[in-house]
């Protein structure tokens, strides 16, 4: 990939995917319970290819997933079925810290699952006090004898409360901040493990987990005590351009939508293309949605590269999250109140886009990143 131009192997790559994802996903989501872990269509990702290309190692090969492959596979599922584009970054997220920080037994035990869509991965490190400030962690584990017990709440958990392997992480000391944070696997149905589903206005299976007493040997913690926070951080800088991309993939959606109404409606005595409030408003959109994209490739490139920082992570998570909600928005007004009619794609995107600008480090967070790198 150049500064400015995806390779044809890439766009086939992404072609692929949108295709995976209209053709076998929608189908699988329409016929799922909204809110509820689709496993259908995590076995389907697994069946298509799409979560072995996550998972490399899964191959006998240690390289590491590309960023920029996996910012690929989530735009083109994004432009057609959210749901499945979901799936596909959760079992990402909810595995990568075992890739980068398990040991080999750990790796070997659920790595090769959750690439075949068998297994359904969770990323659990929010909680009720403790969202955007991950130093606030309240959840305990406490050493006891060569094992640990764990106790607290987890909230707003992806999966939960139906994952069959949780990336937890919990506080092993007070006073550190985010360096009192040690990283664990707790498998779905150990002992002292429960959860409730939450009903959210997008239909995302999320859920709280509350542990009590769960008791866990060594063997299941991950990296060093007292790092949990690098391990999460290493995780979130990994995929939080890919979320841009998830974005990215929703306004060219919106604006494709709308550029083809736009072509079609009439009023007036003429197609409302030709007003320019309508003409340039789209042409504002595809100017943001191409600079979105742009910045999420340099960061994936960068990190592919070995040349990645948080900043750059932050930087295309930022514009790319904020962007999706504003041509979103514009799709919307030039479709008007056909776009809000519970079976347009419009629709949908008008309730999928909100949460980026929310998950994996709010908007505000990620100029925090930047501003203090910029300092630095």
């Amino acid at each position: 990939m150049t500064a400015f131009q995806l390779t044809n192997d890439q766009l086939a790559l992404r072609e692929r995917a949108r295709s995976i994802g209209e053709k076998s996903c929608q189908p699988l989501v329409a016929d799922g319970e909204k809110g509820r872990v689709n496993r259908q269509v995590v076995q389907m990702l697994g069946r298509a290819g799409l979560l072995p290309k996550l998972f490399p190692m899964t191959k006998g090969d240690d390289a590491r997933v590309a960023a920029t492959d996996l910012c690929l596979m989530r735009e083109g599922l994004a432009m057609v079925c959210p749901e499945a584009e979901t799936a596909l970054a959760l079992q990402g997220l909810g595995t990568y810290p075992i890739v980068q920080s398990g040991s080999p037994a750990m790796v070997a035990e659920w790595v090769p699952r959750v690439a075949k869509g068998e297994v359904v991965a969770a990323f659990a490190l929010s909680e009720p006090a403790a969202g955007s400030d991950p130093g606030s962690l309240a959840l305990r584990a406490e050493k006891k004898g060569d094992g640990w017990v764990l106790s607290g709440t987890k909230t707003w958990i992806s999966n939960a409360p139906s994952a069959d392997v949780y990336t937890l992480f919990a506080r092993t000391s007070d006073g550190d901040g985010a360096r009192g944070i040690t990283a664990f696997i707790v498998p779905g149905g150990t002992p002292g493990l429960t959860g409730a589903s939450i009903e959210m206005i997008a239909p995302h299976p999320i859920g709280t987990l509350e542990l009590t007493d769960v008791a866990l040997s060594d063997a299941y913690r991950l990296g060093e005590v007292g790092e949990g926070f690098k391990v999460a951080m290493r995780t979130l800088d990994l995929f939080r351009p890919s979320v841009g991309a998830f974005c990215v993939g929703m306004a060219q959606r919106a604006l494709d939508e709308a550029v083809g109404w736009a072509k079609e409606r009439r009023a007036f005595g003429k197609a409302i293309k030709d007003f320019q409030a309508v003409s340039h408003a789209l042409a504002d959109a595809a100017t943001q949605v191409r600079a979105a994209r742009l910045l999420v490739y340099s960061a994936a490139a960068a990190y592919d590269a070995g040349q990645g920082n948080s900043k750059l992570a932050a930087m295309a998570k930022l514009f790319a999250t904020e962007t999706a909600q504003r041509v979103v928005d514009v799709a919307v007004q030039v479709l008007g109140a056909r776009a809000l009619e519970a079976s347009h794609p419009l629709a949908h995107l008008w309730l999928e886009v909100r949460a980026p600008r929310i998950y994996e480090g709010t908007s505000e967070i990620q100029r925090e990143v930047i501003a203090r790198e910029l300092f630095r």
